[in-house]
């Protein structure tokens, strides 16, 4: 049943940024980011032993971070730099290439670190590795928020 859930959830990433998408970019993005987030907090629960590690759930969490950033750069386009309390900074749009490759490494470490994790010590080396990008990203292209 656990399995089932964490698959429903990586699905719905998909799901809700793409319909997300067509009707209001700002709204995809954070819903895709709410959705990786809840994602993350699982993984983090795992990592630090405050959830026992299960290895499908750990894939899945991977999964998810690889089908986001497969959509992701797609909820940035012109116009969409302002409004609907967005947090997103004026350098992904002065520096596109930039903000592309970083969203396509995410989703590539995800799918390489991913493919490491057997156990709880693999998952918490892959899962570090990861978030990193999520840092990185957050300091570059978000705007903190008081």
């Amino acid at each position: 049943m656990k399995r089932l859930i964490i698959a429903a959830a990586a699905i719905a990433i998909g799901t809700l940024a793409v319909s997300a998408q067509g009707a209001d970019p700002i709204a995809a993005r954070k819903a895709s980011m709410k959705a990786v987030g809840e994602q993350t907090g699982a993984g983090a629960r795992m990592a630090r032993g405050q959830a026992p590690f299960d290895l499908a759930q750990a894939r899945a969490i991977f999964a998810a971070y690889e089908q986001s950033a497969a959509t992701y750069a797609n909820f940035f386009p012109e116009g969409s730099q302002t409004g609907g309390e967005t947090a997103a900074l004026p350098t992904i749009w002065a520096n596109r290439a930039a903000f592309n490759a970083a969203v396509v490494k995410w989703g590539a470490d995800a799918r390489t670190e991913g493919a490491k994790v057997t156990d709880l010590a693999t998952f918490q080396a892959a899962f570090g590795e990861v978030a990193k990008n999520c840092g990185t990203c957050h300091e570059t292209y978000r705007a903190r928020r008081n």
